[in-house]
């Protein structure tokens, strides 16, 4: 598989061109607005109102025609317990907007399940706003017995909030395809209150170590031989004389200063580390000052994607990520020495993804599928959706795109202040950042649009301004 970007809906890219058994680890961060209330969710799809509260995919998560058409297939082509599952969502949920995204939801965890190795693994990234229906329909398609964990990330620090406990977590489900997952036990470093009450001694090389028993617990019977003059305890040591030998001859069994039973010594510098555990609270959210922040409200911080991709897969695997975003879990992946596929349904995302490769790995190699490859493409691209062609556009000349919402194939609502994509460089003489502002037009270029790009610089005191247009220029 060749490190591939594809612009589109993931379900018919899935199913066009991912073969099955081909992908050895899924990462799903599926975009879902769930900064409004359950009323809103739960809203039968008629009201006004609720159609004014939808911020991001706002084609893709309602009860239309387009989800009654899924609906259909899942329940005559899908298999018959999926068909049945989805069938009885719908029964008690009701047609809405959190039924339309678990029909969508449902459809590509199936084309997903299909397309990953027997050794492969899946993390679905959600909040508590959908999990529960999440894992009901992932139970379904991979099997209950498949659940491996529900992983609990605290993504910010507490804050006060009106009448309910302060949301601070995220909830990721890991599933298995079969018994057989590629798992590579993650460790994290030692707590400090740990280490400061167990590892307390330190050798003449400053190694620290503690002393670790060495009887056979209760409930079992060891090995009866006197070690280090000391007579055997009720139950025995907990290894056969031959071990304790040699043990004593490498200097690591000894009696404590204070104690009178032989004890091993276990040097802190020889620990793995603590067991990852399934609640996540020591890989911090991104914040604004971050040098991997990239204005990008939902992005995930690259150690929670390596900590992931490190563990179910190994290097040279193939990680696919089918609502990619600003490229994170392709990012980390890459790092890691792991094959990457990531889908994206806006080219602002897309957009970001080059600008991160070609900014973090200037050498990785990589194709894209789904953009414009001739200008008659172009010219399409900018009729259908002036905002997707801007974005393509600026990804040209390896610009940042600027003023995309999230998750949206609008632009954000209000002004751009002139600015469509940003370049940053370092001045040779100066040795300061500078800017390059870049601005795009997709329809006629008067001379007045020159100007504007002219006071955008002065205004943002820009070094170097960019042009760009499907037009031929004017002698204007």
């Amino acid at each position: 598989t060749e490190n591939t970007l594809f612009y589109g809906d993931n379900l018919p890219i899935l199913r066009e061109y991912t073969p099955d058994e081909s992908i050895d680890l899924i990462y799903l961060d599926p975009p879902f607005n769930s900064n409004r209330t359950y009323n809103v969710l739960f809203k039968q799809e008629s009201g006004a109102d609720s159609e004014a509260q939808i911020a991001a995919f706002e084609d893709t998560w309602h009860w239309n025609q387009a989800a009654e058409v899924t609906y259909h297939e899942l329940v005559t082509a899908a298999p018959p317990h999926v068909g049945q599952m989805i069938s009885a969502l719908r029964g008690f949920i009701g047609e809405n907007q959190m039924m339309a995204y678990l029909v969508m939801m449902a459809a590509r965890l199936v084309e997903l399940h299909r397309v990953l190795k027997p050794t492969g693994s899946l993390y679905l990234h959600c909040d508590p706003t959908a999990s529960h229906y999440l894992k009901i329909v992932l139970d379904t398609i991979f099997g209950g017995r498949y659940f491996q964990n529900e992983i609990i990330w605290k993504r910010t620090s507490s804050h006060s909030d009106a009448r309910r406990y302060p949301k601070i977590t995220d909830t990721i489900l890991f599933y298995s395809k079969t018994d057989s997952f590629v798992w590579n036990k993650p460790r994290m470093a030692h707590d400090e209150s740990y280490l400061s009450s167990h590892y307390t001694n330190e050798n003449s090389e400053g190694r620290r170590f503690r002393y670790d028993n060495l009887v056979k617990p209760k409930g079992s019977i060891g090995y009866f031989y006197t070690l280090l003059g000391v007579p055997p305890p009720p139950n025995g040591w907990r290894m056969p004389e031959t071990r304790a030998q040699q043990w004593i001859n490498e200097g690591r069994v000894q009696i404590p200063p204070k104690g009178k039973v032989p004890s091993y010594i276990r040097y802190l510098d020889e620990m793995a580390g603590t067991a990852v555990p399934n609640l996540w609270t020591d890989i911090p959210p991104i914040n604004s000052q971050a040098q991997e922040a990239l204005d990008y409200p939902t992005q995930k911080p690259v150690a929670l994607l390596e900590r992931i991709i490190a563990a179910s897969s190994n290097p040279g695997d193939v990680v696919l990520d089918p609502f990619c975003g600003c490229g994170t879990a392709i990012a980390a992946a890459q790092k890691l020495g792991r094959r990457w596929v990531g889908i994206d349904i806006t080219y602002l995302s897309i957009a970001l993804q080059k600008n991160r490769l070609n900014t973090a790995f200037p050498d990785a190699k990589y194709k894209v599928i789904g953009e414009p490859t001739t200008l008659d493409d172009a010219r399409q691209l900018a009729l259908d959706d002036r905002f997707q062609f801007q974005w393509w556009a600026v990804s040209l000349v390896k610009a940042r795109p600027h003023g995309g919402q999230e998750g949206s194939k609008q632009g954000k609502k209000g002004a751009d202040k002139g600015i469509d994509g940003l370049i940053t460089f370092i001045d040779d003489h100066t040795r300061k950042p500078k800017r390059v502002i870049v601005q795009v037009k997709s329809g006629k270029v008067k001379s007045g649009d020159i100007r504007d790009l002219v006071g955008t610089l002065g205004r943002e005191s820009a070094a170097i301004g960019v042009f760009l247009t499907l037009e031929e220029s004017t002698r204007d």
